[in-house]
């Protein structure tokens, strides 16, 4: 969502899938994304719930459906399986799948199939991550994506590497690996070179047949307004996108990220209260009166997001990478209009809490 938004692109993101008369609400939307908990789930949950989802998308006549993973590709064959989600998505999506990860505005870099990601100013491969390698649920031991990813599923997995990016042969590189009999295909990217011909292989090598069916991070969509903006198919955006401070802002962190304790740590040295929370005492059937408010932790962002009666969301203002300040929706009118970022635990500088009570980064 943030990365088309800000291009200036009218994106929704749905927090489950709309009926038809949401749907219309919408109706001037050119991006539309369907949010949900898959990434905590197990494969059989996925058989259960993705197949009507993507025939929602797949409805709408979009040219590409994006299945949305993290940009730290964190998953296992028994959780949050990429593989399982890939193999529905083929069933009801004909052709390759093209797959980007990397995105360098998010410090992820992927050469060689190998993906890089940073923390804290350093760049470690994935293997070697001072956070993702020692996950609690799905700690990631395999920076080589297509190694990482045939333990989920049993589909050829190809590569266009940047090597052959830089000298102009990916189309060449691509007509092999698709030759030889690949489904999926990673995709490097490095800089904003290789992000904008990545773009340019998925909107240029779909076969026009039906959607094209992709996987990858932010990263893919980045892609995508890269290629789209160097080649003038989207112009510049007509304006900034800002928000206003507000005097109070509600924070609830549930990661247990070295990123987010550095964050919370800064928001304490800034005048904010820290309180240790216990979730069963802390219901209370008096609203607040907040106007704005966060939610970090990933699989917390996405169960707290559900409860809270909002289905829908659009982007208000940029704060970090991969978690803008967004406007809520729901037919509660005390829930409709709330400012609300959800940040995953490894997204954000260290004022983030204070950005996002500023209005801005």
């Amino acid at each position: 969502m943030e990365a088309t938004a800000f291009a200036g692109l009218d994106t929704v993101l749905f927090l489950s899938p709309p009926p038809a008369d949401r749907l219309r609400t919408f109706a001037s939307a050119r991006v539309i994304g369907i949010a949900g908990v898959a990434r905590a789930q197990s494969p059989q949950w996925m058989d259960d719930n993705l197949p009507p989802i993507f025939d929602l998308l797949g409805a709408t006549g979009a040219p590409i459906v994006h299945y949305k993973v993290c940009s730290t590709f964190d998953s296992a064959p028994h959780i949050g399986s990429i593989g399982r989600a890939i193999e529905i998505g083929s069933r009801r999506f004909d052709g390759w799948t093209p797959m980007i990860v990397a995105d360098p505005g998010m410090g992820r870099y992927q050469a060689c199939g190998n993906l890089f990601a940073a923390v804290r100013g350093d760049v470690y491969r994935l293997d070697r991550h001072p956070v993702m390698s020692r996950h609690p649920v799905t700690p990631m031991d395999e920076a080589d994506l297509g190694r990482h990813l045939a333990r989920q599923t049993k589909q050829k997995i190809g590569l266009v590497d940047f090597v052959a990016m830089k000298r102009g042969e990916a189309d060449t590189r691509l007509a092999h690996e698709l030759a030889a009999g690949a489904k999926i295909v990673s995709i490097d990217v490095l800089d904003q070179e290789t992000l904008i011909e990545a773009g340019r292989l998925v909107w240029e090598r779909g076969d026009g047949a039906g959607p094209l069916y992709g996987v990858g991070s932010q990263g893919f969509e980045a892609a995508l307004v890269s290629y789209w903006q160097h080649s003038g198919l989207v112009p510049p955006p007509k304006s900034a996108f800002h928000a206003q401070p507000v005097d109070r802002i509600a924070c609830v962190s549930g990661s247990v990220s070295p990123v987010t304790a550095a964050q919370i740590a800064h928001a304490r040295d800034h005048g904010f209260s820290t309180i240790a929370l216990d979730a069963a005492r802390a219901v209370d059937p008096v609203e607040s009166g907040l106007s704005r408010a966060v939610i970090s932790g990933g699989d917390t962002s996405g169960r707290a997001a559900s409860m809270l009666g909002i289905d829908a969301l659009t982007a208000v203002a940029p704060l970090a990478p991969g978690s803008p300040l967004c406007r809520a929706h729901a037919a509660r009118p005390d829930r409709d209009g709330l400012e609300i970022a959800l940040k995953g635990g490894q997204v954000g500088a260290p004022d983030f809490f204070v950005a996002a009570k500023r209005g801005g980064s």
